[in-house]
């Protein structure tokens, strides 16, 4: 069932809310029509100014009762996250999705990639719905599939392909996940990128032989995880930037490395900087700084604890009360963390906002919309995964679920 209303929340006293950046694009307008989503969000909307906006998403929710299972990404607004029948971070949610065999439909408020995994993992008979398909990526939208054949290619006239292993985060288009599946590579998510370079190196001869790994889309997350949890130098990483000729890299220079890791990044994480770190703890004396591993790595190394968005959440859970923390993730997820835990003294790392803007498309008129177009038995905005290119997504996914520490039973389809 949905959760509590966002606005029973305790407000806690010790957060500041963020000045406003002047860099943030207003949030649901424009398109981008090149990007992972690729097509216009259709549908008369209700307005967000309609007083009766939130019964009527009740009443909506009510109506589909079993048939549909919502889905909120810990990165949406409160509102939209207090209908959601289970929250999580992108694959705890498409597992989710997945253990309900039943559910007619799968109302997804994330974003366009996530969505994809989970029309991967559910069976046919269920219907994906994204409330808003110009909700996108960034991140997943840095790299295209033909940037990365061309790149594939590359390694190829380098003589570094065969023993090149791709690895692609879970913040990645299903073609992604589906090249990577052709390549004998594994998806992998924060909380086991470390698992997953292990195999892909302990596939290629180990880390210390001549194996390599191809890294996509984040190469914050890649680096990162690669110095700080395998042991590897910075010198051993090389950035493949698909925008220069060759990807900006020598064949030499592909050949020396161990970690050839793709020039993306989280449009939100990429933002903290060092500069954030010391000033808060020149602001809040004896803060805890968390962020998260897709932050860059002067920021990781600076930090006192890093983990993914479950992670964050656990820490803050089992933090001793009174304690000041400093979070550099999204500011929904900060914001609500300060709600509820009015005994901790929570700051967000930036001075400025930072909102996923494509993550905060799904807001409550177009999720009202999509559940109203469902009780009247239109499928709107339905995710459709082309079927080979889910066959390949889901060989790395399944890959991904046969890595030690990753239990598979949820990902069970009847």
């Amino acid at each position: 069932m949905p959760r509590a209303l966002w606005e029973d929340l305790p407000v806690t006293s010790t957060f500041a809310e963020p000045r406003p950046s002047g860099a943030l694009l207003l949030l649901g307008q424009g398109s981008d029509l090149a990007s992972e989503r690729g097509v216009e969000c259709t549908g008369a909307l209700p307005a967000a100014s309609d007083p009766d906006l939130l019964e009527r998403a009740r009443v909506a929710r009510a109506a589909l009762g079993d048939r549909a299972f919502v889905l909120g990404h810990h990165y949406q607004r409160d509102e939209v996250i207090a209908l959601a029948d289970v929250t999580g971070d992108s694959f705890k949610l498409a597992r989710e999705a997945a253990a309900r065999p039943e559910a007619e439909f799968v109302i997804f408020c994330g974003v366009h990639f996530m969505a994809e995994s989970a029309d991967i993992l559910t069976h046919d008979g269920q219907a994906v719905v994204l409330p808003d398909l110009q909700a996108g990526c960034s991140m997943a939208d840095m790299a295209d599939i033909a940037q990365v054949e061309e790149a594939w290619e590359v390694l190829a006239d380098a003589g570094v392909a065969e023993r090149t292993v791709p690895v692609t985060y879970m913040n990645s288009t299903a073609a992604i996940k589906a090249f990577t599946g052709r390549h004998g590579g594994t998806v992998c998510t924060s909380s086991n990128a470390q698992v997953a370079l292990r195999w892909a190196f302990d596939k290629t001869g180990g880390r210390d032989g001549e194996g390599k790994v191809l890294f996509m889309p984040d190469q914050h997350l890649g680096r990162n995880t690669a110095v700080l949890e395998l042991g590897l130098s910075l010198d051993d990483c090389v950035v493949y930037d698909p925008r220069k000729p060759d990807g900006g890299l020598s064949p030499q220079q592909l050949r020396d490395a161990r970690m050839i890791l793709w020039r993306g990044h989280c449009s939100v994480h990429g933002r903290f900087s060092l500069d954030n770190v010391t000033a808060i703890r020149e602001r809040v004396p004896g803060v805890n700084v968390l962020v998260h591993p897709e932050c860059k790595h002067e920021v990781v190394t600076a930090a006192d604890h890093v983990g993914s968005t479950e992670h964050i959440i656990r820490v803050l859970d089992a933090a001793e009360p009174g304690s000041a923390w400093a979070i550099g993730t999204e500011l929904n997820l900060v914001r609500r963390l300060a709600a509820t835990h009015p005994e901790l003294s929570v700051h967000y790392l930036d001075s400025t906002v930072c909102f996923c803007s494509t993550m905060n498309r799904i807001d409550l008129p177009h999720l009202v919309w999509a559940m109203e177009e469902l009780v009247a038995g239109r499928v709107v905005n339905r995710i459709e995964v082309d079927p080979d290119d889910a066959h390949w997504a889901r060989v790395a996914l399944d890959q991904m679920l046969a890595l030690p520490g990753l239990d598979p039973a949820p990902t069970t389809v009847d």
